[in-house]
């Protein structure tokens, strides 16, 4: 469902991603241009970051600087951020994703699968320990995951990501307190068995709700302020929505280059801030994309650009009137002029989205046959529906996330409604800090902004994750008994060949169905300093932190 109220989201891998949040980061960029244009003297070498970690112990030639947002939770179990950002420094799993979007050891040094694709056999690595210098137990990962599983946590995320754990389901229902199909062979040795031979299981465990947390730290009172971890970086400070200072883990079995990693959050426009070389790399759109994409800008050679894994859409409500048809669904999905999104608010950085599956996904083809922008036929099917007389029509809410005014996406949505159907469409304005706690509660209204990005390289992640009516995942309540079967088959299907078959078909069902309007797939630009070292764009944020380096 996706978000992005700050570029260290952006660049750093949070998996959900809304739309309000990417329309301010361009708007401020649009804005800078204006306050800092090309060539200014007023540089400072960064005087304002220094200032700010003046007060700690901070090799300010070897830190990491970065514009970020006040984190929602620090705990594994509750986070909705994916792995490429605090959490994935701060804590580590058995496995990871590389840059190369391939699964690699992390704190297991490796496994063996069982013949028949069920059994998983970790080795962890003797020479992991938690920041204090404990060292990491099989006992340990079997804790944290029965912990994520326990209903008293709530987690949004841990049936997605471990319930193919035999026994997960059982705990999360409050049937049993251990998790069946996990066993310690000994300290370093972790047993786990699944419900299923499944390819991409591996890949669900580089998710933050299988990270391994300490049972006596996350025990005690206000424990995220001082979380005893399993990553490369310890939390070495953090003053509320002004600045989070990670510290290098010398004991780390692969220490990370750069001493600290500095996140400022308070007030600044990040791409200003790189500008005054505040930050070392900034998320660019709107006018300053255009304007650093000129060959005589100096800031041209430090320009990267590449394509998320990403899709925006629209969630309707399929659960209740009116958009439990899939008439009026469809209707509104032929509504909306993708085109002129892509173009008007994306300056044509984006791409219309001709389905779910975003481009570099396997199984994507760009033709599935998203429903076009087609006014007249979206009003014959409101006709058909029953709404002849778009005054019969009702009161619809848009719930968005934001403060103030209206974002420019879902304004242009709202016109577009109201424009070719002649229907009211009444925004809801709700707290973004509070939004993805809103929508899994329940409050999505009859129509919700979201998005969602990839977590691991599999379609599964989308088409299975997003709307398969026994997903946590699954916001707009989108049901179909055949869709779930095939769903179903292609998680066991080994032949390549035809699993992505299998996906192109489910995809090509739910674009029909309409239980949500596909708008578009989200490119990136970052702008790198020479002296960040080793950094990779890549279309899902992965842990990378420890592999990069200063060169000042």
């Amino acid at each position: 469902m996706s978000r992005r109220p700050s570029f260290f989201m952006l660049i750093s891998g949070r998996r959900p991603l809304f739309l309000a949040g990417l329309m301010l980061l361009v708007l401020g960029c649009n804005s800078v241009g204006q306050l800092l244009p090309e060539g200014s003297e007023s540089r400072s070498n960064g005087a304002r970051a220094m200032n700010l970690v003046a007060d700690y112990d901070v090799d300010e030639d070897q830190a990491l600087y970065l514009s970020g947002g006040q984190p929602r939770t620090l705990d594994p179990a509750l986070s909705h951020s994916g792995a490429g950002g605090l959490l994935g420094a701060i804590f580590s799993g058995l496995v990871t994703l590389n840059t190369e979007l391939q699964v690699e050891p992390e704190l297991a040094a490796g496994w063996d699968v069982s013949d028949d694709g069920t059994v998983y056999t970790f080795y962890l690595r003797p020479e992991a320990t938690f920041h204090d210098g404990r060292p990491i137990t099989a006992e340990d990962v079997i804790y944290s995951w029965e912990r994520a599983a326990a209903p008293e946590m709530a987690s949004d995320t841990v049936q997605t990501y471990l319930g193919d754990v035999v026994g997960v389901a059982d705990v999360l229902a409050g049937r049993a307190e251990h998790v069946s199909g996990l066993r310690a062979i000994d300290d370093h040795t972790l047993e786990v068995r699944i419900d299923a031979p499944k390819t991409y299981f591996l890949s669900k465990l580089t998710y933050p709700v299988s990270y391994v947390v300490d049972r006596q730290n996350v025990s005690q009172p206000d424990w995220q302020r001082r979380p005893n971890g399993s990553g490369p970086f310890t939390l070495q400070a953090w003053e509320d929505d002004e600045i989070m200072i990670l510290a290098r883990n010398e004991d780390h079995y692969r220490t990370p280059a750069v001493s600290n990693v500095v996140y400022l959050m308070g007030a600044g426009i990040p791409m200003s801030m790189y500008e005054l070389d505040e930050i070392d790399l900034v998320g660019v759109g709107g006018g300053s994309l255009e304007r650093v994409q000129d060959p005589n800008s100096p800031y041209f050679p430090e320009l990267r650009v590449g394509a998320d894994m990403c899709t925006t859409y629209v969630g309707f409500d399929n659960s209740r009137p009116p958009f439990d048809d899939p008439l009026v669904r469809q209707a509104f999905s032929l509504a909306i002029d993708r085109e002129r999104i892509t173009d008007g608010l994306y300056n044509g950085n984006a791409l219309p989205a001709a389905g779910l599956l975003p481009p570099g996904m396997p199984g994507y083809s760009g033709e599935v046959g998203n429903l076009a922008h087609e006014p007249s036929a979206a009003q014959a099917l409101l006709a058909q529906a029953g709404y002849d007389d778009p005054a019969d029509f009702p009161a619809v809410t848009f719930n968005t996330s934001g403060y103030g005014g209206v974002g420019p996406l879902v304004t242009a949505l709202i016109t577009m409604w109201q424009e070719n159907l002649d229907v009211t469409v009444e925004p809801l304005m709700l707290d973004p800090y509070e939004y993805l706690d809103e929508l899994y509660g329940g409050n999505t209204g009859h129509i919700f902004n979201a998005g969602w990005c990839a977590d691991y390289p599999d379609p599964e992640n989308f088409l299975d994750v997003l709307f398969h009516s026994g997903s946590q995942q699954n916001l707009t309540g989108y049901g179909d008994p055949a869709v779930d079967a095939l769903l179903e088959q292609a998680r066991v299907e080994s032949d390549v060949a035809k699993r992505l078959t299998l996906y192109g078909d489910i995809e090509r069902q739910i674009v029909a169905a309409a239980p949500a309007a596909f708008l578009v797939h989200s490119l990136s630009a970052v702008l790198v300093k020479p002296h960040l070292k080793n950094y990779v764009l890549t279309p899902i944020g992965v842990p990378q932190w420890q592999n990069v380096a200063i060169e000042r």
